[in-house]
């Protein structure tokens, strides 16, 4: 296992991805999430904060594509409670899928099980956030994924004000963040996008072919501060979620 540093850890649940950390994330991060779809981001997402419900912490999911009980569907396959946790105010969902649509109308914004309230853009979603993770000691947060909130800018400079306002915000709120994006193109056609370098750490999740096999593999591409395996390693879907298989090579 790799040696852990000062930084405080916050365990993922992901079987296998923290001895590559050297025991979590570090706290108080941003991290963001990339894969192609299909590459299990949502589960990932999901995996995180479910792991930190059992223990005690309670997490926030953003969901700015699909509805959260189209979300909690898909995710059945796994051993999870999700329904428990959300009764027990351990799970919060806030549904923020209407804001990845364009132009200037009103949306609805679904916090936490209560009443929706209307959002018309985004520095309401900020709002809400703040006002969840203040009001319910929240202490992982999980957006999924943050290029559907970057479609609803047309203009470059726009965006990234979005993007670092977005950041800023979850980096200011003392939790421990992850955000997904969507991997356009291939490992080795791979261009950075902006969010990468405002983050403070880069998890790809890569979906590889193989002599005809699928073979999907993890790297850590960036974590700073902390001291983190950089080599990309096999994992799978579980009845239990993602594992990943810190000491073996993808070839």
């Amino acid at each position: 296992m790799l040696s852990a540093f000062f930084l405080d850890r916050v365990p993922t649940g992901i079987k296998g991805l923290d001895e590559l950390l050297g025991g979590g994330f570090p706290d108080g991060r941003c991290i963001l999430i990339v894969g192609s779809p299909g590459s299990g981001k949502t589960t990932f997402a999901l995996q995180y904060l479910y792991h930190g419900a059992m223990l005690g912490e309670t997490g926030l999911y953003v969901t700015l594509d699909e509805h959260p009980d189209h979300v909690k569907r898909n995710l059945q396959s796994y051993d999870w409670d999700i329904d428990g946790m959300e009764k027990k105010g351990k799970l919060l969902f806030i549904d923020a899928s209407g804001l990845r649509r364009t132009g200037g109308e009103s949306n609805r914004l679904s916090p936490y099980g209560g009443s929706a309230t209307d959002v018309s853009d985004f520095t309401e979603l900020l709002k809400t956030i703040n006002k969840v993770v203040e009001g319910e000691n929240v202490r992982r947060i999980a957006l999924d994924p943050v290029t559907s909130l970057m479609l609803r800018y047309v203009e470059e400079l726009k965006k990234r004000r979005a993007t670092v306002a977005f950041f800023d915000a979850l980096a200011d709120s003392g939790c421990t963040s992850l955000i997904t994006s969507e991997l356009k193109t291939s490992l080795m056609d791979r261009r950075f996008q902006l969010e990468e370098f405002l983050s403070h750490g880069v998890v790809l999740l890569h979906t590889l072919f193989h002599e005809g096999n699928v073979v999907r593999a993890v790297q850590i591409e960036k974590m700073r501060g902390i001291s983190h395996d950089t080599q990309i390693r096999p994992y799978q879907f579980g009845v239990t979620g993602i594992e990943v298989f810190p000491r073996d090579k993808v070839f």
